[in-house]
């Protein structure tokens, strides 16, 4: 799809009609609420204000600067035009504005968009250009993040953490005019209740007096800037007709009634050849009503799950963060654990009792201790799982010689610690290793372990009482200097 940028430079050098027809279609309504909340909620004068601003940008539209962003642009020129239109009417909008904070102090449970609307868009435009246009693109635009990014020149992660800053800093301006409502409410009322629709054929109008002919002239410009002053005229004279019927005494209101009635006769004449169209138009009212009202309950919808996406987001952000922090605990916890494995099992290195413990079985070295701490446990369920499957150890009447062998045999508890002295390399899937067990008060005692590799794992096999044969064959590697004979 075509960005406001290129539409915009398409009917500056070519005055594309069509092209800035869907420029006015594309940011008429966030201009036409932003004029209405300006001008109070004056709707003629809104769209008086609106038709002056599209009117501007056709005739500035080829001094604009390149990199312009158009939202911001037509929000700021909105907002000015609409200030200059009703300077006129300063008095009356301070008497309401006085009206309206005496009502404030009266009910402080006002609708969330009463307490935003008065003093949104001054508010606006206390902010710097960036912080502005990002707000005015996601929410008087309507435009998703992504978008946003795209029209400011940034990543949709930049242009989301734009946004939720500029909205802390308008919630804080709004809160020093009496706004009360939270940021996250602010963020709810913005997204549904900022942009109305514009009146049915106020886009033909304004393309229509925007593009008088070839070219822009003066001449509309003119008439739009009577217009508006031909409309505040108009409301003064009404105003100011109002006040003096006010003070009238009996014989005005009489001749009001008289005036009246005389106006009632002439309708009636006139109402019967119009009876049809009235009905036709009244018809044609209804079916429209209707369809408005469809569509208010599929926007309003649309606009409810929009809300509830840029929740699940955040959510899925906190989650994504938990789960990259759970990732790096365990990858420490397992560079810990296999540094405290290495060091516990290191070859040649005297291993106390207390210091043996379940090193694994990723080697031999590693699968020798396992089963010794297996053995000191006196647990024979940790003793077969630390056996090869050759030994036979899950036999019954093993694990019965055991119980009863460790219930009466105290050899095991007078064990201080384990030294490995060297191990023989006899085939690729066994290692015989002889090692040293320190008992309390005795000298150390030789013994040789036999250890069988499974698949991926080395487990131990059976003790190897005849060491006659431990220099024959094999490769022997000693792990101390010296090997006890």
């Amino acid at each position: 799809m075509i960005n406001d940028k290129q539409l915009l430079q398409q009917y500056a050098q070519e005055r594309s009609e069509s092209a800035f027809g869907e420029l006015v279609a594309r940011h008429l309504d966030y201009v036409y609420s932003t004029a209405l909340r300006v001008v109070n909620g004056d709707a003629p004068l809104a769209q008086d204000v609106t038709q002056t601003v599209f009117i501007d940008l056709a005739r500035k539209a080829v001094e604009l600067p390149r990199d312009v962003v158009l939202a911001g642009w037509l929000h700021r020129h909105t907002c000015y035009t609409a200030a200059t239109a009703v300077r006129t009417e300063r008095r009356r909008q301070t008497r309401e504005h006085a009206a309206m904070e005496m009502r404030a102090l009266d009910d402080n449970t006002r609708p969330e968009w009463e307490q935003v609307a008065p003093y949104l868009d001054e508010s606006l435009n206390e902010l710097n250009p960036a912080d502005r246009d990002a707000l005015v693109l996601r929410f008087l635009r309507q435009q998703d993040l992504r978008s946003v990014g795209v029209a400011l020149g940034i990543s949709e992660d930049a242009a989301r953490k734009r946004v939720d800053r500029a909205l802390e800093k308008l919630h804080v301006l709004l809160k020093h005019r009496g706004a009360t409502l939270s940021v996250a409410a602010l963020g709810t009322a913005l997204a549904t209740e900022a942009v109305t629709a514009a009146p049915a054929g106020l886009a033909a109008a304004i393309t229509a007096a925007a593009l008088s002919g070839t070219t822009i002239t003066s001449t509309a410009v003119f008439a739009a800037t009577k217009g508006i002053a031909m409309t505040t005229f108009q409301k003064a004279i009404v105003t100011a007709t109002a006040v003096v019927l006010a003070g009238v005494g009996i014989y005005e209101a009489r001749q009001v009634a008289l005036a009246h009635n005389q106006v009632q006769t002439l309708q009636q004449q006139q109402q019967a050849p119009l009876a049809g169209r009235v009905v036709q138009l009244t018809r044609e009212r209804d079916g429209l009503t209707n369809k408005l009202a469809v569509m208010r309950d599929e926007n309003e919808r649309l606009q409810s799950n929009a809300v509830e996406l840029l929740k699940l987001r955040g959510m899925v952000g906190t989650l994504r963060r938990e789960l990259e922090s759970q990732k790096t605990a365990a990858a420490k916890a397992s560079t810990n654990l296999a540094e405290a494995s290495m060091s516990a099992h290191k070859p040649g290195a005297y291993i106390s009792k207390d210091q043996l413990a379940d090193a694994g079985f990723k080697t031999p070295e590693a699968a020798l201790q396992t089963f010794f701490g297996a053995l000191l446990s006196s647990n024979y369920d940790h003793v077969v799982a630390a056996m090869s499957a050759q030994s036979g150890a899950s036999d019954p009447m093993k694990r019965e010689e055991f119980e009863t062998r460790f219930r009466v045999d105290e050899e095991l508890s007078r064990v201080q610690g384990i030294q490995m002295v060297a191990k023989k390399v006899v085939a690729d899937d066994r290692v015989d290793i002889e090692f040293l067990i320190y008992e309390k008060g005795k000298a150390p005692l030789i013994h040789i372990q036999q250890l069988l590799k499974e698949g991926d794992e080395w487990k131990a096999g059976n003790s190897i009482d005849d060491d006659s044969s431990w220099g024959q064959g094999g490769q022997i590697q000693h792990l101390i200097p010296s090997t006890i004979q």
